[in-house]
């Protein structure tokens, strides 16, 4: 069996196991009523310093501890805080909501977005107040009070978690949940208003990291005689596989409504790989699996920042962190996906890197 499921159900619903129990403060979780039941949308976890920027929030915290940095939160609760990077994605998900809204009033099959942090309940007036002030629609709000929210995201049928934090994004990895740690472009980028875009790397994302292991042990020439040797035998799936087959299935959503040229989710492939020396394998893969992207780019080992550049994603995922500054230093929100053969030094010796968003 996989262990990277589209959907993580839980067999009591939205309720933590005993272990969550916070270090400080109270777990809150508040639920609007009219939303869609979890088990019928794609679900999108994102932590609040993913979708604010919380820097001087975060310094406080670090600097004079917990109780000075409730005591500003509080203070500074009518004051919004600003765009994070996951805004313009969390935007664009919402704009697909009122298409699909429109086109099926009755559906539940939409995006459910879920604001999960570990800030005190205290700091939750502040967060309401900035979703409100935003006119976001995010119905779901789960606090944890200090406690990491991990252990929350299978009952909360969780799709996709966003976090800046990256040993969290870590931990929900691997728990076999879909996620990345998301990072802030070095530019502002202008991206679309109307159409969703998601840019995925191959390996490692969306694919299993079987590939990268064969080129790291055996080098590029083996690799090439491997992916065409194996050429018509799919790759296991990564990660992420289960994102894009739910954006998959929204967009069918669309194509019914004889939409499929104006459909507001749009997904692109965005790999090194080598078109016509490893190209075909990774197409073959996602034709297994009855998934398609709406454009592939087979780059051969070029920089990926120039080509993000020209397609505006709203989000690009990769395994490699040398991507990741590549799409930043290019006006692109990229997010780090943490499997993989190509993170096994970090854990011992975490190379330097970028800082989150905060």
């Amino acid at each position: 069996m996989s262990r990277w499921p589209c959907r993580l159900p839980s067999p009591r619903g939205p309720v933590p196991p005993t272990h969550c129990a916070p270090r400080w403060g109270a777990t809150l979780s508040l639920t609007a009523q009219g939303g869609p039941k979890p088990q019928n949308a794609v679900t999108v976890a994102v932590s609040s310093r993913a979708l604010f920027r919380m820097d001087e929030e975060q310094r406080i915290y670090t600097e004079q501890g917990v109780e000075q940095y409730v005591r500003y939160q509080l203070e500074h609760e009518n004051e919004p805080f600003g765009p994070g990077p996951a805004f313009p994605f969390v935007k664009a998900l919402e704009a697909v909501n009122r298409r699909l809204r429109e086109l099926y009033p009755d559906s539940e099959e939409l995006f459910d977005i879920v604001l999960v942090t570990n800030n005190h309940a205290q700091v939750g007036v502040r967060l309401i107040n900035s979703i409100n002030h935003y006119d976001l629609f995010i119905e779901r709000f789960c606090m944890t009070g200090g406690n990491s929210p991990i252990c929350y995201l299978k009952a909360y049928h969780t799709n996709l978690y966003l976090s800046a934090d990256a040993e969290k994004v870590q931990e929900a990895i691997d728990e076999g949940i879909a996620a990345a740690t998301i990072f802030s472009p070095s530019r502002d980028v202008t991206v679309s208003q109307s159409q969703l875009r998601v840019a995925f790397d191959g390996d490692a994302v969306l694919f299993s990291d079987e590939s990268e292991r064969i080129v790291k042990a055996h080098g590029l020439d083996r690799f090439f005689e491997h992916e065409k040797a194996h050429e018509n035998k799919p790759l296991a799936q990564g990660p992420l596989k289960g994102f894009l087959e739910a954006l998959g299935r929204l967009q069918k959503k669309f194509y019914a409504k004889g939409l499929r040229l104006e459909c507001p989710i749009r997904t692109y492939l965005v790999t090194a790989r080598s078109a016509a020396s490893s190209g075909a394998r990774a197409l073959k893969t996602l034709r297994s699996w009855g998934l398609e992207t709406d454009e592939a780019l087979f780059l051969a080992g070029a920089p990926k920042g120039p080509l993000l550049e020209k397609i505006r994603p709203h989000i690009f995922f990769d395994d490699q962190m040398f991507h990741v500054a590549g799409a930043q230093e290019m006006g692109t929100v990229a997010a780090h996906v943490p499997y993989g053969v190509a993170q096994a030094p970090r854990r011992t010796s975490p190379p330097k890197q970028a800082p989150p968003a905060q």
